[in-house]
């Protein structure tokens, strides 16, 4: 399979690439799907071995070089945007919607199948795992991914999608009650991203989140490993536990929920969502003021997953603008519709 991600990139201008990934369910597993995608059995076949779309994104050091390189390369992965040049392509990435510029349905018949990149720069990748500013790019990386080009090589880059884990975690925890499975854990993280995403009103399959945790419960374990190291005084596992009400064994946690417990995890979230918790917690003052106030109150989950839903519903709604017109009208037709038949999956 890496074979065929690597026959894929390699096609692209990778000379200000820093980070590569791809996600999504032509690359995961996830329930309803019969297989993660799989390269066409005749590579000259016009037709994807799969309905799934594999979905990539191109971190990028110079976004104006890298459209300049691709639109010479590739034309007709771009709309009618082209026209304007890359210069225009660059500002259009990097000032509206979630700071991504994606090129949708892109058939690559010699490999049999048909992928979707973005393209984002480096510091607005970074500014997102860091603050949850638009929770967009960070949300896909607090889920498990397939890292075409190693992020341990880029320190700044690394330390940042480090702490966007642990910025997930801090928020699944105050979610959370005293008590909870590794499912419900992961379920709750998955779900940051999702619940506020109007797409999810329609055009996607309701059974999203529970479809992606299931059969990756391991690989979101493996994942966040080192952040339950970080966090072990607040909160213990047992691997060995067994599910409420039943004798199937599973991943147990037990938190501490005491006031000073929530009130570290408070302080602890990122800037973005702090801000939108300020704006939206009913207390006068400062974030400190604010801790103490929530670090108390029985109404915080909700609180917090509104503030969290409030970021998510903004960048949801103005990035899928956004990819109208670069899409163009007849693939974002084409790619709605394949998502709104997901609603009515099951």
């Amino acid at each position: 399979m890496m074979d065929i991600y690597r026959r894929t990139v390699t096609r692209f201008p990778l000379g200000s690439v820093s980070y590569i990934f791809a996600y999504g369910s032509g690359v995961k597993q996830q329930l309803g799907y019969k297989n993660v995608q799989q390269p066409a059995a005749k590579p000259s076949s016009s037709k994807s071995s799969s309905s799934n779309v594999i979905d990539l994104v191109f971190c990028v050091r110079d976004a104006l070089g890298f459209h300049a390189e691709n639109m010479h390369r590739h034309p007709s992965h771009y709309s009618a945007l082209r026209h304007l040049g890359p210069r225009f392509a660059a500002q259009y990435q990097e000032r509206m919607g979630a700071g991504v510029y994606f090129n949708t349905l892109v058939p690559l018949e010699d490999l049999g199948l048909t992928i979707k990149y973005g393209v984002v720069s480096e510091e607005h990748l970074i500014e997102d795992l860091l603050h949850w500013r638009h929770l967009y790019l960070a949300g896909r990386l607090q889920k498990p991914v397939t890292d075409l080009v190693n992020p341990a090589d880029n320190p700044r880059l690394k330390s940042a999608l480090d702490r966007n884990l642990l910025s997930a975690f801090h928020s699944a925890l105050l979610l959370l009650p005293e008590k909870f499975t590794a499912f419900e854990l992961f379920h709750t993280i998955a779900s940051l991203s999702y619940k506020g995403d109007f797409r999810m009103i329609f055009g996607e399959n309701k059974q999203k989140v529970h479809n992606i945790v299931t059969p990756q419960i391991n690989e979101f374990f493996s994942l966040y490993q080192p952040v339950m190291s970080k966090l072990d005084k607040y909160v213990a596992v047992d691997m060995h536990g067994q599910e409420p009400g039943s004798r199937r064994p599973a991943i147990l946690f037990e938190q501490d929920k005491s006031a000073m417990a929530t009130s570290y995890h408070l302080r602890s979230l990122p800037r973005e969502l702090r801000r939108r918790l300020q704006r939206n917690a009913a207390c006068r003052g400062d974030y400190a003021d604010v801790v103490e106030h929530l670090s108390m109150a029985p109404l915080l989950p909700k609180v917090l997953q509104v503030s969290v839903n409030d970021i998510v519903w903004r960048s949801s709604v103005t990035q899928s603008l956004k990819n109208i017109a670069t899409a163009g009208v007849f693939k974002s037709i084409v790619y709605s519709y394949r998502k709104a038949m997901k609603t009515f999956a099951n």
